[in-house]
């Protein structure tokens, strides 16, 4: 017989999945660091909670005087901030993993798993004992790890990720950053608002190049005001230097790079963060012994059930899904607690619509298609923009960096795609979502709905008029309502 009726490897959306519908198994949990894993611990609720207060100095002290306030920074005080954020979710993620030990009917496991076999799998201890376990069905939700690229020198210094940089002991004076994708985004905000030096090093020729083209480039323009670029930048070493590290790289700038783009071939800094990517955990943990097919981006196979190639095998999370996005991997789990229950039954995940969102300065929300990729596969579309500056509350804002556009399709006027940047871009996108998620063409929403005047979600509505007043807009032709 089985060790466990369920088995959960990884306790972040994970851990959501087990409710009274569950009592009855016999559950066992595996988790090889903090209990509640990325989101909770090293990514979206401390990054956010960081994130607020560099808000707040944005808007106090760089924007204010366009308002005609005039604030004097007086400094942050860093150890409070820091305390703050993880004062409240250390004991989150602590209450988390005695609530699972008090369980009867769940064991908890501390360790790190590898598959030896089918729904067969070793655990290690911290204390570097072992043993093997298995179970009739097998949840994997380990999510992903920090990716360290092979640079040489850089097992020579100290280097920190996003798993380590929100936990430091002081500010640092001038702050490297590796990387050019949302992490750095929001951690160099975070740290250039509360007075560090930030310079970013970053083989793209902009900012955030998985947004559509506009956004990306209005962001880098904007966030080139406050940080210094290094784009097409290839970092070749890293060595210590003094009490500092220093980074070389090569750069040859291309025609497309952005205007805001520093040159230079080396930086020193007294402090590294790394910020290339996250590579899912499926390869590590050896899931191929399983027979558990991963791509070849190393993420975890599944279909819309979210069963894996091996038999009694689930998958959710950033161990399966590239845009590794909590939101979406809570929409697994719940899809997950069902099938484990029900297989011959099962729910299917719908990820047609997956908004997502920087919180960097300016902000960013998005959701569906971009611009390139409509192009990339020759679907035609309408695009509708508004500058934020051009909505009543916006103007009053004196905003110059944010609009809003919308993709639309010329013969359902449903929207394709919709991009944010400015402020309150998280919340503005998200009524986009809801219309694409439930099909609402823009006539509709433009025609048949009371927009609040003066908030900013009229940008969202200038928007669609802009788009329903291009040529070649066939829904158009349709009777009105009302």
């Amino acid at each position: 017989m089985a060790d466990f009726d369920l088995l959960i490897i990884g306790t972040g959306s994970g851990n959501s999945i087990l409710g009274e519908e569950h009592a009855h198994l016999r559950v066992g949990i595996i988790e090889r660091s903090v209990f509640g894993g990325t989101c909770l611990n090293a990514g979206c609720i401390p990054s956010k909670m960081l994130v607020l207060p560099a808000d707040r100095i944005v808007e106090a002290v760089e924007a204010s005087e366009r308002l005609g306030v005039r604030i004097e920074p007086s400094g942050v005080d860093w150890p409070a901030i820091r305390d703050r954020v993880f004062g409240r979710i250390d004991p989150i993620a602590a209450s988390g993993s005695r609530y699972r030990h008090s369980q009867e009917h769940v064991t908890v496991l501390h360790g790190n798993a590898v598959f030896v076999g089918e729904r067969a799998v070793e655990v290690t201890y911290p204390d570097g004992s072992s043993e093997r376990v298995t179970a009739d069905r097998i949840v994997l939700a380990a999510g992903a790890s920090p990716r360290i690229p092979p640079i040489p020198g850089l097992d020579h210094v100290t280097v920190h990720t996003s798993d380590t940089i929100m936990r430091i002991d002081h500010l640092p004076e001038h702050l490297v950053i590796l990387g050019g994708g949302f992490i750095a985004a929001e951690l160099g905000h975070v740290f250039r608002s509360f007075g560090s030096r930030v310079s970013i090093v970053h083989r793209g020729d902009r900012m955030l190049r998985h947004e559509d083209d506009e956004v990306s480039e209005r962001f880098t323009d904007a966030f080139g005001q406050r940080v210094d670029l290094y784009f097409d930048a290839v970092t070749t070493s890293v060595r210590p230097e003094g009490a500092g590290i220093t980074v070389e790289f090569d750069q040859q700038v291309r025609e497309s790079t952005a205007e805001v783009c520093k040159r230079g071939s080396s930086l020193t800094g007294d402090m590294l963060l790394v910020t290339t990517g996250r590579d899912p955990n499926g390869p590590v943990m050896h899931v191929e012994r399983a027979g558990i097919d991963i791509d070849d981006a190393g993420y975890v196979v599944t279909d819309d059930t979210l069963r894996t190639t091996a038999e009694g095998v689930w998958a959710l999370g950033d161990i399966r899904n590239p845009l590794q996005l909590k939101h979406l991997a809570n929409r697994e789990a719940a899809v997950v607690a069902h099938n484990v229950l029900n297989p011959d039954q099962p729910r299917r995940i719908d990820e047609r619509v997956v908004p997502h969102a920087v919180f960097s300065n300016p902000q960013i929300g998005s959701v569906g298609a971009n611009e390139q990729d409509l192009r990339a596969e020759g679907r035609p579309y309408l695009v509708g923009r508004r500058d934020m500056a051009g909505v009543a509350y916006g103007w009053a804002m004196e905003d110059t960096t944010g609009f809003a556009k919308v993709l639309v399709d010329p013969e359902t006027g449903e929207l394709l795609g919709g991009h944010v940047l400015g402020p309150q871009a998280a919340t503005l996108m998200q009524q986009l979502a809801q219309a694409m998620t439930f099909r609402i063409p823009v006539d509709r929403l433009v025609r048949e709905q009371i927009w609040c005047h003066p908030a900013l979600p009229e940008v969202l509505e200038n928007a669609m008029i802009d788009a329903l007043e291009q040529p070649g807009a066939r829904f158009q032709q349709r009777s009105p309502a009302g």
